[in-house]
């Protein structure tokens, strides 16, 4: 940690930032769809559709929102789209309509889709590469502890029944762009961060698209992304349903809780385990894990072994989580750093597919034939691994090839 003193303000806003940027979303967004259902009386389906076009959206214009970044330079776009993020806010507190939510919501996932990826690049751009896995981790670590209070003060401040809590997540938006004002004025920015060579849309898709390694490496973590999502979608489902379950509801509350929990307590010591192999190694082995406790939820029913399959699950997560950013950082062209972030935001497809074929599964064997169930869910999830480890041996006769091109 002792080299980490020396971190840019610009780091340290940012990692800050998304601390309360996370709060501020949490205390809202998880809401929504109680407060259009009781509030507002629109249909399940309706509800489901508006919360839906956050991801569809986000995932379109992920790709485009890190080549702006590299287009215009970091600053600009962090600026612009921080702002926004915020009168999206705003949007949400005064919209009265079905279409204004739907809108709004679409708008929320678009400033996403452009403000993480270009915000991502700028931590890497300002970060020594030997620091850059510490970093990425801190920032990972800011989203949880967002995520875990955040719900909290939304209950607190009535956000089922109110869209005024968005006012206050538009606030801490408006704050975080002014300390970025601030702090972006008044540091040294890297040369990429400020603009790139200028390389034009279409190019860089070329060069994406034709980046086999990165594309195989995307379709793996999007297969594993798809066991993870079962956690806030089929397993809830799951818990409510089961006969094997007295309350079910409450149950699950309290591993949602344990899993933040250890997420928190467990992120560092695992990454400190993780940072000896590659990234690539540490994603393997979190998918594996994911599935060692997908498949305990189909045999345990008793709290302390529920306890040990959320615990193995969360390991799986911070495995696969804590690496994927310094994973991308290595495979991105230094010019192109953005870009491949934002390309990274089509994984999200696996927290579409995910729930998709979770409701499919549970719909057709039901809550209390959970060997069918995630027994399938194990075996699609699973289907990363062969994949990453493709993507592994290609990365080696990659190097492999570098180093002897240096030789002759």
């Amino acid at each position: 940690m002792n080299s980490l003193k020396g971190m840019s303000p610009i780091t340290i806003n940012i990692i800050i930032g998304t601390l309360f940027g996370r709060l501020a979303t949490s205390m809202c967004i998880p809401f929504l769809a109680i407060y259009l259902t009781q509030e507002k009386q629109v249909s399940p389906s309706m509800t489901g559709a508006i919360i839906a076009v956050s991801s569809l959206f986000g995932i379109a214009a992920s790709f485009f929102g890190g080549y702006l970044s590299d287009r215009w330079g970091r600053k600009r776009i962090l600026l612009i789209s921080i702002f926004a993020w915020g009168l999206v806010f705003v949007g949400f507190a005064f919209t009265q309509t079905i279409a204004g939510f739907f809108i709004m919501n679409a708008l929320n996932g678009l400033c996403r889709a452009v403000f993480e990826p270009t915000s991502r690049a700028m931590l890497s751009d300002l970060t020594d590469e030997k620091n850059r896995l510490i970093i990425f981790n801190l920032r990972y670590t800011a989203i949880n502890v967002g995520v875990t209070f955040g719900p909290l003060i939304g209950l607190q401040l009535g956000s089922a029944a109110s869209t005024t809590p968005f006012l206050f997540a538009a606030f801490m938006y408006f704050i975080y762009g002014l300390s970025l004002v601030y702090t972006l004025t008044k540091s040294e920015l890297p040369e990429d961060s400020v603009v790139s060579n200028r390389v034009h849309f279409k190019d860089a898709l070329i060069i994406v698209r034709k980046d086999t390694i990165f594309l195989l490496t995307i379709i793996g973590l999007v297969l594993s992304i798809t066991g993870y999502s079962q956690f806030t979608s089929t397993l809830p489902q799951y818990f409510s349903s089961s006969a094997s379950f007295d309350n079910g509801v409450k149950l699950f509350s309290y591993l949602l809780t344990l899993n933040a929990i250890t997420v928190i307590l467990l992120q560092f010591p695992l990454i400190n385990i993780g940072k000896k192999y590659s990234p690539l190694v540490s994603i393997i082995f979190g998918n594996i894990t994911i599935c060692i406790g997908l498949i305990g939820f189909a045999f345990m029913t008793d709290l302390p072994l529920l306890i040990v399959m959320i615990v193995i699950f969360t390991v799986g997560e911070i495995l696969m989580f804590s690496m994927t950013d310094l994973l991308i950082d290595q495979m991105a062209l230094p010019n192109l750093k953005g870009t491949y972030f934002g390309a990274m935001g089509f994984t999200q497809l696996g927290n579409v597919i995910g729930p998709w074929i979770g409701g499919v599964l549970l719909q057709y064997f039901g809550a209390n034939q959970p060997i069918y169930l995630f027994g399938t869910l194990v075996v699609v999830t699973g289907l990363g691994v062969p994949l990453l480890l493709y993507v592994q041996y290609l990365m080696k006769a990659k190097a492999k090839k570098i180093i002897q091109q240096q030789i002759i």
